[in-house]
């Protein structure tokens, strides 16, 4: 009998017990203290956990621990939310917590014999951890500053809301394929990067002043690399029933063989995109209109940082730079004060693993953001900061090479002191592995994970990616250079390559950066 294969495992265990009914098996598994079954642990996605390596975990602890997931819902988190993060933060995940390019946060450390109260503590702010992971419905990212931004197309808010609702713990669609991401846009910078979503849709305003969405499927980044394809326009009211169709079409025609091979855009290249909009046309009650490309912002400038006046009265919203989403215990505590202090009561968080606080009084807003600043929480961040994003890399990952979080500050740190005066946007991404978390594939430098040799011996390094951008049609992912170097060496290297630039006749880095392809 041929051995079981890694898609094949997968859904046989799907298919014996869903992932959604493995929560009564958390809290036996908490109470009892019993060894969690292999199988479950794959279950325990679809309630936002994972494995964590066992790289920083003391050789004679034998101790089951998992990185948790919160789903954080249109990125948002008020004070009372803050708070119990924190409480979880200290009480049960050894001071950890990052923000992810999804919009949520997570956690690691955690103890299956922890879960209950957690669980309960999530629950008294209204959070949840249901389809943070697993084959189903992702969190539905959004433009952060919806509804409050004077320059935004529409505030999509209600669509989110109904989106999420329509998703989470929804049996319908708890056993996908593989992962299923959806983001919905109505910011006029773009901001949520419709080209990798699975199923994205975004606002355009008519010449009549109605509003319609762009829909869009088949993006993604890793063994699905390719920009999402436009196929037409609906109505507001119509986002959901379409979002649904595609959902069950995915479902129901996934390539499940190979997982590998299974996202939305696996379907579409096997189908041909004619006969995937014919497929959902059909199960539609309503027409979809013909498609009609727009012009999109560049990714390096999808961003909201700074002190901004908000729609609401006396209110300004404040985008600030965290340095690849961490934030740890005490950075949440330092929000937490500085939030009360300055009587703001919500943030949200963005997919570049930033976050915005959104009620600061106007009257103090600058004070807030200079008070935010000495914390390393930067409401005006340097070049180099504002836009480097790392995954969770080698401390607690277990298919990272490299470290990630720790080399991306000083990375960071290391170009602000040599370069304090840099005046281009420059977006990094630093990944611990061959797979791509921390998006390495649509940055202007990307470094991935990789094993090299320094002094005869294979060490922990990274393979440098050049190039990356979105921008609708004209986007290009990045490519890869024949430079290779040990972990150790990342800011040398990097510094070279930013000296090299400045002492070039070419006019923008990006331009530079392509030399090095060759």
């Amino acid at each position: 009998m041929s051995k079981e294969t890694k898609a094949q495992r997968v859904e046989r265990i799907k298919k014996e017990k869903d992932g959604l009914d493995v929560l009564q098996d958390i809290y036996r598994y908490a109470i009892t203290g019993e060894e969690v079954d292999p199988e479950d642990i794959d279950r325990f996605k679809w309630y936002g956990m994972y494995t964590q390596n066992r790289n920083l975990q003391d050789e004679n602890d034998p101790t089951l621990y998992f990185m948790l997931r919160v789903k954080l819902e249109g990125g948002l988190l008020t004070l009372p939310q803050l708070k119990v993060v924190h409480e979880i933060s200290e009480k049960f995940a050894r001071g950890t917590a990052d923000f992810t390019t999804r919009q949520d946060i997570q956690f690691h450390y955690i103890r299956v014999v922890d879960l209950p109260e957690i669980f309960r503590l999530l629950d008294t702010v209204k959070l949840c951890t249901i389809f943070a992971a697993g084959d189903v419905p992702r969190n539905v990212v959004s433009c952060p500053v919806n509804g409050i931004d004077h320059d935004e197309i529409t505030d999509t808010t209600e669509i989110v809301e109904k989106l999420n609702e329509a998703f989470k713990g929804n049996r319908n669609f708890s056993n996908l394929p593989r992962k299923f991401k959806v983001g919905v846009n109505g910011c006029c910078k773009n901001c949520m990067n419709h080209e990798m979503q699975d199923l994205s849709f975004n606002a355009v305003k008519q010449a009549n002043g109605k509003i319609q969405y762009a829909v869009s499927v088949g993006g993604g980044l890793a063994s699905n690399r390719q920009i999402a394809k436009h196929i037409g326009y609906v109505a507001p009211s119509q986002v959901v029933p379409l979002a649904k169709a595609v959902t069950k079409i995915y479902k129901e025609d996934g390539l499940r063989e190979k997982r590998n091979k299974a996202r939305l855009g696996h379907l579409i290249d096997e189908w041909g995109i004619e006969k995937f909009t014919e497929t959902l046309q059909e199960k539609l009650s309503f027409r979809i209109k013909e498609p009609e490309e727009i012009e999109y912002v560049n990714s390096r400038f999808r961003e909201h940082f700074g002190v901004h006046e908000s729609k609401q009265k006396g209110k300004s919203y404040i985008g600030c730079a965290l340095g690849s989403g961490h934030i740890g215990v005490e950075g949440l505590n330092n929000l937490i004060s500085l939030m009360e202090k300055y009587e703001a009561s919500q943030l949200k968080t963005t997919v570049t693993q930033n976050i915005i606080i959104l009620d600061a009084p106007t009257k103090t807003a600058q004070d807030f953001a200079q008070e935010l600043e000495s914390f390393g929480i930067s409401a005006f961040p340097s070049n180099f900061k504002a836009r480097t994003q790392a995954c969770t890399g080698l401390n607690f990952c277990k298919f990272a090479i490299s470290e990630t979080k720790g080399v991306a500050k000083t990375l960071v740190e290391h170009l602000e002191a040599k370069f304090p005066d840099f005046s281009e946007r420059v977006t990094i991404s630093v990944n611990g592995c061959p797979n791509s978390c921390a998006h390495p594939h649509i940055v202007d430098i990307g470094l991935m994970g990789t094993k090299v040799k320094k002094d005869g011996e294979s060490v922990p390094g990274f393979e440098l990616l050049v190039g990356g951008f979105l921008e609708g049609v004209n986007s290009q992912f990045n490519q890869k250079t024949p430079i290779k170097f040990a972990q150790e060496d990342t800011n040398e290297v990097i510094e070279n390559i930013i000296s090299e630039y400045l002492n070039s006749d070419f006019k923008n880095l990006r331009d530079f950066l392509l030399t090095k392809i060759k």
